[in-house]
């Protein structure tokens, strides 16, 4: 303020220039003092060498970390650690070197996943760099080249101290042309678990291995004997083929002390594609798209066998329901548990008949294990009586320094399974990085081992991992699995051991309420429509089942298919789903039309009574029975039908074959009457669509009986008088021949009088002469007993025989 106040131009005043030097003085004074009161280096320190400076240019050079041998280290142990640097500057790095530095003890897990977290921060502490005879060194780093390393220890070198997980970084320090001294200008930390000895109490460790895909079978079958089964795609054979996902998984769990969890729609649509199967609009003849991976199904389900003998096998309902969606829109649908229930009754039968094992169906598994009432309540609904759910959705208990043990009894019989969250999460991600599966190994076991320190409490850990884990992902499990299980601080146990281990007094036991349910599952959920129309479907189902010969060609296809629409794959796939679930009721539509009614054009009646055939169509490879054929009369006063408004007839039709029905008819009037033709089922629910069509009535009347009687009379007078006609005419003819007979004889005596020598010769009447020239002669016939009838008209006064 003071200089403030000064003239522009002209110096301070003597005066004021004493009282600044006084003041700089002054104000110096603390930080002298302070700078004498500094404690003198410790001789170890002063004798460590100077950390190298972090680089202006942070994390120029990317360190990774491919490969840590072995991930938890004994005494006389080599600790061998790869991988590459990568300068990713624009600068070369010169007189770079990759060393090893051990930091701080990390004793917490949340420390754990702190570090993590940062694993390529530069600014973050490091410990001091081992021995310079452990690095690898390199005279310049090109930018954009990478260049591996390897670099082997002894774990004695590496100076652990107590048990516990260590922060091990790997860094690389060097100069670039702008900055000529030696920095840090790349690190990577990784996790380094040290036990050596066995502990007193080990942590019993439950690892769930599923074998769970998507769906991939239809509800569409052939119409052959063998009923052949229709993929929507072949992608389950990619799966199943060497080195393909679920491959990998029966390859890698096999050698493995896990808890096998098994989607038995998994093993059906397997066992399907052994025989021959078909995918819509492929070729048949392609076998490579149609029925062309038997053999490797049936090699598939044989190692699935194996592997599984003697392993503790725990199956999920059929097709794998989404608990949470039928929990949250599914059960206000009538019917829906219904489905649930038939899924979890066909899960061991299926398991069994296939791998030849017993599996247990008293575990559900919701949907990353986040639960609510509702959730629990619909996953005992079944029959299960634990529920497997999470540690960060579950509470683990109030003012609790240590992860409880895994089994919480919630009421009413049944168990939570509380699977702990970062052992079940650290594989989430991709893992076909060499780098980031080595990563989520030593933080597994770092989690692992920092969880076990916690307390000496016997403890059951349960992991959980994600429901369909990648290759890489499996991969990526069987290595931590492996590490773990030859620690010294961890031993496999079973889930169902886990689940009946004696719960922790002190951990929580209420279940979270609803609100409190992940929005980011919630929106995933399948909606209240989906459920709508799986009832909808099963209600086609059920009245086309009841008129089938064999029902359990369509029940069973159908029935699991509707299983496949509820299933937990679905989630963040709605528009797939949809087209999943139409497709199922759509193909129950085209065979339940199949048997129908044929469509008959409008008839004509005529007279009081007639019959009325109908035709039933069946399609269908199969009969068709326990149906009802009604014919009714809208107009029952100018029609009836067999005397009533209706009449009903049993039908039964073959497979491929038609049958008519006859209907009787009365007609009371003359008009036109319309009658429906309906099928029904024998419960009287209404079956297809009906036939409607006019029956046009015309009754004969008094008046036109008296006329067709007029003339039907006329006509028998007419015949009558024309045969009476015919006869007397052949009674003239016979008359006429008579008297030209005697005339002749009266003419022939006459002559025998004058000449008695031509009577001699002339034969006698008895006898008849031969009409031909030559004709021998024969004794002649009888007289007739009347003349000839004469054709010549009747002479007057003559009577004529009519």
């Amino acid at each position: 303020m003071a200089e403030a106040a000064d003239f522009q131009g002209t110096s301070p005043s003597p005066a004021r220039r004493w009282l600044r030097r006084t003041g700089a003085v002054l104000a110096g004074t603390p930080l002298l003092t302070g700078l004498l009161q500094l404690p003198a280096a410790s001789p170890a320190e002063a004798a460590a060498p100077a950390a190298p400076r972090a680089a202006s240019d942070d994390g120029s050079v990317a360190v990774s970390v491919d490969s840590l041998t072995p991930g938890a280290p004994a005494e006389g142990d080599t600790v061998t650690v790869s991988g590459t640097v990568t300068n990713k500057g624009k600068k070369t790095v010169t007189d770079a070197s990759v060393g090893l530095r051990v930091g701080s003890l990390l004793d917490t897990r949340s420390s754990i996943d702190t570090v993590a977290k940062n694993s390529d921060d530069i600014g973050s502490p490091v410990g001091a760099e081992i021995d310079d005879k452990y690095t690898e060194k390199f005279s310049k780093l090109t930018p954009g080249v990478s260049q591996p390393y390897t670099i082997s220890v002894p774990a004695d070198e590496l100076d652990l101290g107590q048990d516990g997980v260590y922060d091990l970084s790997v860094t690389l320090t060097g100069e670039t042309s702008d900055q000529p001294w030696e920095q840090t200008l790349g690190v990577r930390h990784t996790f380094l678990p040290w036990q050596p000895d066995e502990a007193d109490t080990k942590t019993k460790t439950t690892f769930m291995w599923p074998l769970i895909s998507t769906v991939h079978m239809t509800a569409e079958t052939g119409s052959d004997e063998e009923q052949t089964p229709v993929f929507h795609d072949d992608e389950l054979a990619d799966e199943i083929s060497p080195g393909g996902r679920l491959d990998r998984m029966v390859t890698l769990g096999k050698d493995l002390d896990v808890t096998w969890v098994i989607d038995p729609d998994l093993l059906a649509s397997v066992e399907a594609m052994t025989t021959r199967y078909e995918i819509p609009g492929e070729n048949a003849d392609d076998k490579n798209a149609v029925g062309g991976h038997q053999a490797v199904a049936k090699r598939w389900l044989t190692e699935v066998q194996k592997a599984v003998a003697d392993k503790e096998v725990v199956a999920l309902p059929f097709g794998d329901p989404d608990l949470a969606s039928l929990a949250h829109h599914g059960t206000s649908v009538t019917g829906s548990l219904r489905h649930l229930k038939e899924a979890t009754d066909v899960a061991a039968g299926t398991v069994e008949s296939i791998l030849h094992v017993t599996a247990s169906t008293d575990f559900a598994w919701p949907v990353e294990g986040a639960v609510d009432p509702s959730i629990i309540k619909v996953s005992t609904s079944a029959g299960a009586d634990k529920v497997i759910t999470r540690g960060d959705t579950f509470e683990g208990g109030r003012d609790l320094t240590y992860t409880p043990t895994a089994p919480r009894p919630i009421g009413g019989g049944t168990t939570a399974v509380v699977a702990d969250a970062r052992l079940s999460t650290v594989f989430d991600g991709d893992m076909t990085r060499a780098s980031a599966s080595t990563q989520a190994v030593q933080r597994f076991l770092a989690q692992s081992l920092t969880l076990a320190l916690q307390t000496d409490r016997p403890r059951s850990v349960v992991i959980a991992p994600q429901r369909t884990p990648s290759a890489a992902q499996a991969q990526t499990m069987a290595e931590a699995i492996g590490a773990l299980q030859d620690s010294t601080w961890s031993q496999p146990q079973d889930l169902t051991a886990a689940a009946k281990s004696k719960p922790d007094s002190d951990a929580g036991t209420e279940v979270p309420p609803a609100s409190a349910y992940p929005k980011s599952l919630r929106k995933q959920e399948l909606p209240r429509s989906a459920f709508e129309q799986i009832a909808r479907t099963q209600d086609k189902l059920d009245r086309f089942k009841v008129i089938l010969s064999n029902p359990s060609r369509v029940v069973t296809p159908f029935g699991r298919a509707l299983n496949r629409g509820m299933a937990a794959s679905w989630r963040g796939r709605p528009a797939e789903a949809a087209i999943y679930r139409s497709g199922v009721e759509t193909y129950l539509d085209t065979l339940s039309s199949q048997v129908r009614l044929i469509e008959k054009s409008d008839t004509k009646l005529s007279g009081r009574s007639a019959t009325i055939p109908v035709t039933v169509q069946n399609n269908l490879v199969q009969g068709v029975e326990h149906l009802v054929l009604r014919l009714t009369s809208t107009n029952p006063t100018r029609l009836e039908i067999d005397g009533n408004a209706y009449e009903e007839q049993p039908i039964a039709v073959s497979g491929g074959h038609s049958q008519s029905v006859k209907f009787t008819t009365n007609a009371n009037a003359n008009g036109r009457a319309t009658v429906v033709a309906q099928l029904y089922t024998q419960d009287g629910r209404p079956y297809g669509q009906p036939v409607t069509f006019d029956v046009k009535v015309t009754e004969i009347t008094a008046t036109v009986m008296l006329v067709i009687g007029g003339g039907v009379l006329l006509l028998v007078l007419a015949g009558f008088r024309m045969y009476t006609q015919r006869k007397r005419a052949a009674a003239r003819q016979a008359e006429e021949r008579e008297q030209e007979n005697a005339a002749d004889a009266a003419d022939a005596d006459a002559g025998d009088a004058k000449n008695p020598e031509a009577s001699e010769r002339r034969p006698t009447q008895e006898s008849a002469p031969d009409t031909r020239e030559d004709a021998p002669e024969q004794p002649s016939d009888p007289a007739p007993d009347t003349a000839p009838e004469s054709a010549d008209p009747s002479g007057t006064g003559e009577r004529v025989d009519r």
